[in-house]
């Protein structure tokens, strides 16, 4: 003894004399010792009647205890320590056994074998973690349990599971899941720690030095699972979250994506049978695109026919097929997706649960924060917060590269029915307008940029960007946005015009003319012309009428490859044109008709009609005469060329390329310079018919750099056709592959001149193999 303390009692009577000697209170003594008060009471009170070594250790330096009352210390701490049943061996099966593996799981192969990997890779001072993640309905647990199993060999001191219960309103505490650890490796109830601290402490302890598999199922949080991680030893943690728990450090990444469509057959075949699938293999397929490949739809599919086993596969696929039934049809028995998808729902936040359901409004495959803020009625900085959320929750998946986000489509379906549920159609057509106008307004703003009549720093407050700090910079920055929110301009240009904002239509429309040029390949310009048109006569403005079925008639044209409806919009945009006196106008249909006859093979006409247009518009001084006069000779020259007037073709480019070597006040370098390269490459294309195959190459090959230089892949394309002609005829080594590009990108584009190219391809190939 030393100073009258005794040496004797028991842990928590010597730790309370020992404090008083030192004259030390609760307080002074925890935070000198690193420890909590709550943990140094229930010490003193018995509650933690075996602390571990390193608490006994911290206490004894803090207090100054001498080298013989720190083993007295240690001794009595050592004497309240509990003991498990088995202390050396394997631990016998508890209570947290392993559930029943899954006899038909599959797929997943990659995945299973990187965790068999990292099993063999543990080693006594490398515990390692695992986290599988995912979406809802991915198959997790199936994943987690098959695994376990196949995992058990390598972990012969004992494998627990543990469901966390994460989607609960109350998920399992750190301290009450100890206390399942601990109860399963043969500790008694009266000898478990009261504290948290303790409980990891010595649950740590007792795996220290054992090959031990522990399956942590459904946890909610990094703040969970991290006290049930062991320390030391040659363990396997496995855990399973819908979270991606991405504050858990040092920890090996499963994160689950959807089966492939043979897979999900696979699935759906395990569970019915070979024999109903391959009697009904495409309705197989159809199932499996229906349930999204999205594992737990698959296994409800294959448990609701496995229940009826007379039921055609087809008959299934038909109910699943209406979009409104699809998740009714999706439940069997205590199985059903909604349920699935509703956990995670209901724990998200209300600004998160507004987010989620209203960007189900969004059209097309994926959105940006800016739609999801606008449908949600949230800041920019507040949506970008909530799609983070919601992609760590797994019910967003976030693009790779750029800052947008999809559902997966079963449950865009049901966030679109809570939409219905708790919005209704008041509020959603609310959110849908206003997502319209602004959609429409920064649409316009960015397609002005291309607009060779509008100068950008002259936009109005009426058309100019609705979030300028935000807008796209420059051309490149427009061009982005427009193709990347295509779906999302075109959904607000149908609002605008079902909803009666005519004027809006017209102007966006009218915005996009120059943008839709470098991209011909968009079938969608027939729809926007189509609306705008329509809007116009609706204004009833002849001239805004004209002009638009003017640009609808280069639709038909240009991207749908229709000339016989290409024709009659150009004639009714004839009419308007003369209608309200407006030469410019007339002059473009002329040339779009003459287009549109040129394509049906109708030769003579095409050719009047284009002199009619020549002549209509060589009368006119405004610029944008002259654009109309390049583009008609251009027409005029190609269809003199196919008629077999070589000469009077080139003749009529060279014309075009004098106008524009001259220049047209008001319009840009970069414009000219465009309209050059079309002259170029008809040229090349003369030339080419004349066969002066050597003057040919070089302007087709200016041509081709200028289209590749503006980013036009609907013009480069032909122009690269045009080229491996001219080289195939050369007999020049790069022939073969430039015409196996032209038909690569014009199989792209969905050009008709694919099936040339095709051609020119087999042609080239089989006056190789005759030489």
């Amino acid at each position: 003894m030393r100073d009258g303390t005794p040496l004797t009692g028991d842990f928590g009577q010597r730790l309370r004399r020992l404090r008083a000697r030192a004259g030390l209170s609760q307080e002074s003594l925890a935070h000198t010792a690193g420890v909590s008060v709550r943990a140094l009471a229930d010490m003193e009170r018995g509650r933690t009647r075996g602390p571990q070594r390193r608490t006994v250790q911290v206490l004894a330096e803090a207090l100054g205890l001498d080298d013989d009352e720190a083993a007295a210390l240690e001794k009595s701490a050592a004497l309240g320590r509990p003991r498990p049943r088995a202390a050396t061996g394997p631990i016998a099966p508890g209570t947290l056994a392993l559930p029943r593996d899954i006899q038909d799981f599959t797929a997943r192969g990659p995945a299973l074998a990187r965790l068999l990997e990292l099993a063999r890779d543990t080693g006594p001072d490398r515990p390692a973690v695992a986290v599988v993640a995912g979406q809802p309905g991915l198959g997790k647990t199936a994943f987690a349990v098959h695994a376990a199993h196949r995992l058990a060999p390598h972990f012969p001191d004992g494998q627990f599971a543990l469901d966390l219960h994460g989607m609960d309103p109350e998920p399992t505490a750190p301290r009450d899941a100890l206390a399942r650890l601990l109860g399963a490796m043969g500790i008694a109830d009266a000898a478990i720690p009261a504290g948290t601290e303790d409980r990891a402490g010595l649950w740590r302890s007792l795996v220290g030095d054992r090959r031990v598999l522990l399956l942590l199922d459904n946890a909610v949080d990094e703040s969970q699972v991290g006290p049930l991680l062991p320390g030391t030893g040659g363990s396997l943690t496995v855990v399973t979250s819908r979270h991606s728990l991405a504050g858990l450090e040092s920890v090996h990444r499963s994160d689950l994506t959807l089966l492939r469509r043979e897979e999900a057959v696979e699935l759906l075949t395990r569970i019915i049978g070979p024999d109903r699938v391959r009697a009904e293999a495409q309705a197989a397929r159809d199932l499996a695109d229906l349930c999204g490949h999205l594992p737990l739809a698959v296994r409800i599919a294959g448990q609701r026919l496995l229940s009826r086993p007379h039921e055609r596969l087809s008959k299934l696929v038909a109910r699943l097929a209406a979009e409104g039934r699809r998740l009714d049809g999706l439940q069997a028995g205590s199985l059903r997706v909604r349920a699935a998808f509703a956990l995670s729902y209901r724990q998200l936040p209300p600004d998160s649960r507004t987010f989620l359901r209203r960007a189900s409004l969004a059209a097309g495959a994926d959105f940006s924060p800016e739609t999801g803020a606008l449908l949600a009625g949230l800041s920019y900085g507040e949506a970008v917060a909530c799609a983070e959320e919601l992609t760590d929750a797994g019910l967003l998946q976030s693009d790779a590269t750029a800052e947008r986000y999809r559902f997966h489509d079963l449950l865009k379906l049901y966030a679109a029915e809570q939409v219905a549920a708790e919005d209704g159609p008041e509020i959603s057509d609310e959110a849908l307008d206003r997502t319209a106008r602004w959609m429409l307004r920064r649409a316009t703003a960015a397609a002005l940029h291309f607009d060779v009549e509008h100068d950008g720093s002259t936009l109005g407050e009426r058309d100019g960007d609705p979030d300028p700090d935000g807008a796209p910079t420059g051309r490149e920055g427009a061009r982005a946005w427009l193709e990347a929110e295509r779906a999302q301009w075109l959904a607000a240009l149908r609002r605008a015009h079902g909803t009666g904002r005519h004027r809006q239509v017209v102007d966006t429309a009218q915005a996009m003319h120059w943008f839709s040029d470098l991209n011909q390949h968009w079938e969608e310009w027939v729809e926007v012309f189509q609306r705008s048109a329509d809007s116009a006569r609706l204004l009833g403005s002849s001239r805004d009428e004209a002009v638009h079925l003017n640009y609808l008639a280069w639709a038909y044209n240009m991207c749908l490859y229709d000339p016989h409806t290409a024709l009659s919009t150009a004639d009714a945009a004839l009419v308007a044109a003369r209608d309200c006196g407006d030469g410019l106008q007339e002059g473009w249909a002329l040339g779009y008709g003459a287009g549109a006859l040129h394509r049906q093979g109708r030769m003579e006409e095409a050719h009047a009609r284009l002199r009619e247009a020549a002549g209509c518009l060589a009368s006119q001084d405004s610029p944008q005469a002259r654009l109309g006069e390049l583009t008609i000779l251009n027409s005029l020259g190609t269809l003199l060329r196919q008629a077999g007037r070589a000469a009077e073709a080139l003749e009529a480019h060279r014309r075009s390329e004098r106008i524009c070597r001259a220049g047209i006040p008001g319009r840009t370098d970069e414009l000219i310079a465009l309209y050059h390269a079309v002259a170029r490459q008809q040229i090349g294309n003369d030339l080419a018919a004349l066969e002066r195959w050597s003057e040919a190459e070089p302007p087709l090959r200016q041509a081709l750099a200028a289209f590749e230089s503006a980013h036009m892949p609907a013009w480069a394309g032909p122009a690269r056709l045009d080229l491996g002609h001219v080289l195939s005829a050369l007999a020049h080594p790069e022939a073969r592959a430039t015409l196996r590009t032209a038909r690569d990108d014009l199989t792209e584009l969905r050009n008709p001149r694919q099936a040339e190219a095709t051609a020119a391809l087999t042609a080239l190939d089989e006056a190789g193999a005759a030489m």
